[in-house]
């Protein structure tokens, strides 16, 4: 491993793969759905892993002799085969009208839902795009809104303030039209710090956000929205009801729990790269923020171990969380267009930028070549599918950083342009759609010298 590209490349797939496995939805659920009740089972969920959850509660509930039925939404492209629960698709990250239907037919669902049944909700990463049940402004506005959103930088929690404030089954909302049934929701977690109130904007849970800390996010990025600020504002002025808050009365029968998280995969990629001989460390602090610039301050950490003479056996870094790219503000007018790519196949071609720089600054030039030649980077998203790129991320092999141009990776970064740059070099890592999703893994492996 400590010669061979391919080896150490390898290894941080296998480790990839670990990690994406552990959070499946089949071993996340394994042992952790609720027991039936005297009553009916509905499953009703929303997310990319929910299909894939629904067929493992389905086949759990079915072998146990309960009637299950339900309906779930998943993005187009991650289904799953069910015989008594509904499995629909829509579009990820940013509404259709097949969202639309899918919420409505949810909320039919949990309008029918009686005391004596348990409602089973299944919650995932993507679960506030698939859902979509406009309220206060029309389905054109929120596709509009919501699109800007993602381009502004902004970070998840934001967003979804946004979302639910417009949105009549997140918030909560979904679980006060379950009662008076029972409702357990299980969550594989797509969010830094395992908010429950954010993942898939929390349609089961209480929200701590009000229509004046939406109307903050619009402002704080300068994004014109003259429907959506007046249903805001007309919701801050209370002609609007809330969102449900902590100790509604609504949610006394709920209960909620996270059966997969970022540090799930962190642990299950950790036990691969030690089993192989690594010394691993795991960042306690999840990396969020601008890609470009995580990546830089990634590069000096690394740079001063290699500049030092460090490390003295292969050593795996270990990092999660959600980088972000801000492709324009309020408006894109006289930018030029963004190219195609993703936050993590950008986070790698910054982070071989900087520390080309870090390197040139610190060494002799015939020692930078050999320095870099010792790193290896896998930075992806869990679920397969990184921003636009149509690819989970970047992986780069022992070696495959040298041959990189400095200028084209400023200028790729730039325009926010990965995908090229990675297919070109080989170090696209295209894995398909996991049907799971619990953020971003970043794997940076270094190399002892061989000399």
């Amino acid at each position: 491993m400590r010669h061979l590209a391919p080896e150490a490349k390898a290894l941080l797939r296998r480790a990839f793969d670990a990690a994406v496995a552990a959070c499946h939805p089949r071993a996340a659920l394994s042992g952790r759905l609720p027991p039936a009740p005297n009553g009916r089972v509905l499953v009703l969920g929303a997310g990319k892993p929910a299909a894939a959850m629904a067929a493992a509660a389905e086949d759990h509930y079915l072998a146990a002799g309960v009637d299950v039925t339900g309906a779930v939404v998943a993005p187009y492209g991650h289904g799953a085969r069910t015989e008594r629960i509904e499995v629909q698709e829509s579009s990820h990250p940013v509404p259709d009208g097949a969202s639309v239907a899918a919420a409505t037919r949810l909320l039919a669902l949990a309008d029918a839902a009686g005391a004596g049944d348990l409602v089973v909700a299944l919650i995932g990463g993507g679960g506030s795009a698939l859902l979509c049940a406009p309220q206060g402004v029309s389905l054109g506005e929120k596709v509009d809104l919501t699109r800007r959103l993602l381009a502004s930088g902004a970070a998840i929690d934001e967003i979804n303030a946004v979302r639910k404030h417009l949105s009549a089954i997140k918030g909560g909302r979904l679980a006060a039209r379950i009662q008076p049934a029972t409702v357990f929701t299980l969550a594989i977690s797509d969010v830094v710090g395992d908010d429950p109130a954010t993942i898939a904007a929390g349609p089961t849970v209480a929200d701590p956000t009000t229509f004046q800390d939406a109307l903050g996010v619009l402002s704080r990025y300068g994004l014109e929205a003259p429907a959506a600020r007046a249903a805001l504002e007309a919701g801050a002025r209370g002609e609007v009801p809330e969102t449900l808050k902590p100790g509604d009365p609504l949610l006394a029968g709920t209960s909620f729990e996270i059966v997969a998280s970022n540090a799930t995969a962190l642990a299950a990629a950790a036990r691969v790269l030690e089993a192989a001989g690594c010394a691993v460390e795991v960042s306690s602090v999840p990396e969020v923020g601008e890609a470009r610039l995580a990546a830089q301050s990634r590069a000096r950490t690394v740079a001063r171990r290699l500049v030092s003479g460090g490390p003295l056996e292969p050593t795996a870094l270990l990092s999660g969380g959600e980088v972000t790219v801000t492709l324009y503000g309020g408006s894109s007018e006289g930018r030029a267009p963004a190219g195609r790519g993703g936050p993590n196949g950008e986070y790698a071609l910054a982070f071989a930028a900087s520390l080309r720089e870090e390197l040139d600054r610190s060494l002799r030039p015939d020692a930078v070549g050999p320095a870099m030649a010792r790193v290896c980077v896998l930075s992806a998203d869990s679920d397969g599918v990184d921003g636009a790129s149509g690819f989970a991320g970047a992986l780069f092999g022992s070696g495959e950083l040298t041959s990189l141009d400095p200028g084209e990776l400023r200028d790729a970064v730039a325009r926010h342009d990965s995908s090229s740059l990675l297919q070109r070099h080989g170090a696209a890592l295209v894995t398909g759609p996991t049907l799971t999703n619990v953020n971003d893994l970043r794997f940076i492996l270094l190399l002892p010298e061989t000399g």
